[in-house]
């Protein structure tokens, strides 16, 4: 492996490279915001899974999160942050940086 992949093999967000948390950055970012239920829906996930995962994309400041009342059910409100959105799209572009170094290959 050439030192040119390597680096960028290293700058992968190890946050985002984890599959599911790939997929809620995609779904948080193509709305301005979305309840914990339409995130789950949206990806099929089970609560326990989505929350273990939104923990973590809360703890690195990637997302943000508020807790409303909707009637008598409490609700959660999630929204990707401007960290979260600069994250993704450095993301993004390592694995398209590494996909054109592979194709030279």
């Amino acid at each position: 492996m050439t030192d040119q992949k390597n680096t960028t093999y290293a700058a992968l967000d190890s946050v985002l490279h984890q599959p599911i948390r790939t997929r809620i950055a995609a779904v948080l970012s193509a709305r301005e915001e979305a309840t914990f239920s339409e995130v789950k829906q949206a990806l099929k996930l089970i609560d326990g899974n989505l929350e273990a995962h939104m923990k973590k994309l809360t703890q690195t400041a990637y997302v943000d999160v508020r807790k409303e009342a909707d009637g008598k059910r409490p609700l959660t409100v999630y929204r990707l942050s401007e960290q979260g959105k600069e994250a993704l799209s450095s993301y993004v572009q390592a694995l398209t940086d590494l996909l054109h170094l592979e194709a030279r290959s």
